[in-house]
């Protein structure tokens, strides 16, 4: 086959984007977003609907104190021969009411010495992108519900730079927590905080791409939130998504690790996009209060 009847690599991305029709109330990124979805396993992870924080609270509240003493006591991995040790401790944080949950990656190595999600300096980088959106002081640990795709410390990485990525097997034995937490907990927003979770909610994208960004949960891929300058996503680059409303489904917010790891923040374009993130969510909480 010469190179100019040859496929192109991205022929079967094209193909699944042309078949899957977008809502016209979305931008045409969440074709491509389904598209992605069309080709990526495991499945993408979709939030069931929000429920109000006084909807079925005791009992939501019984059964999340079940599954957060299931979850300290784990050793699926260990048994599996992925870890040495479980460390199932600061995998986890947060009530039945929270209407924001946090989904990281994993716990590191600080968070479970301390016993506490985020102890290191990426809390400290969450807490100052909720301070950008109008949120009191402390708020990461009194108004948030924080989560991680996995919930024990995996270890360093072997090259010795930040932490080790937990493996596919790791996130499947790990992932019926997550679904659990969801189901209870029912946020109104999520924050995808680093390029795993947001893989897990949105399938592979370039923080560039979605960061700054507003999806809405749906069963055929995250639909992108109409943009108050423009419906065509380039023209409107510059400006916020659409004033948040009280949805039926919950939003979904990319935002990337906050550890000194990456470099990705350096970059003073990339931080106007966290900036413009924490602008629309301070929007909602706005909106939230008043509702």
């Amino acid at each position: 086959m010469d190179a100019a009847s040859k496929p192109s690599a991205s022929a079967p991305l094209a193909k699944a984007a042309k078949a899957a029709k977008a809502p016209t109330n979305v931008t045409p990124r969440a074709a491509n977003i389904r598209a992605r979805r069309a080709i990526d396993a495991p499945p993408l992870i979709v939030p069931p609907t929000p429920l109000p924080p006084t909807a079925r609270r005791a009992e939501r509240e019984q059964q999340l104190a079940t599954l957060h003493a299931e979850m300290r006591a784990c050793e699926r991995c260990v048994v599996a021969g992925y870890l040495a040790q479980a460390s199932g401790v600061a995998g986890y944080r947060g009530r039945i009411g929270d209407q924001i949950m946090l989904i990281g990656q994993a716990p590191g190595r600080l968070s479970v010495e301390r016993g506490e999600p985020f102890s290191g300096p990426g809390g400290k980088t969450l807490e100052r992108w909720l301070d950008m959106a109008g949120f009191p002081m402390g708020a990461l640990r009194s108004e948030v519900y924080l989560s991680a795709l996995t919930k024990c410390d995996p270890g360093r990485s072997p090259r010795g730079d930040g932490d080790r990525k937990p493996s596919p097997p790791e996130l499947t034995l790990c992932r019926p927590f997550v679904l659990r937490e969801l189901e209870l907990v029912r946020p109104a927003v999520i924050l995808l905080v680093g390029g795993m979770a947001i893989t897990a909610f949105m399938g592979a994208q370039r923080l560039d791409d979605v960061v700054g960004h507003v999806y809405i949960a749906s069963a055929n891929g995250p639909q992108e939130c109409a943009y108050a300058g423009d419906d065509a996503r380039d023209d409107a680059r510059d400006d916020m998504p659409a004033t948040p409303t009280i949805s039926d489904a919950a939003y979904l917010l990319p935002l990337p690790h906050p550890s000194g790891v990456s470099r990705w923040l350096n970059d003073a374009t990339h931080q106007a996009l966290v900036a413009r993130a924490m602008a629309w969510l301070g929007a909602w909480r706005t909106t939230s209060i008043a509702g």
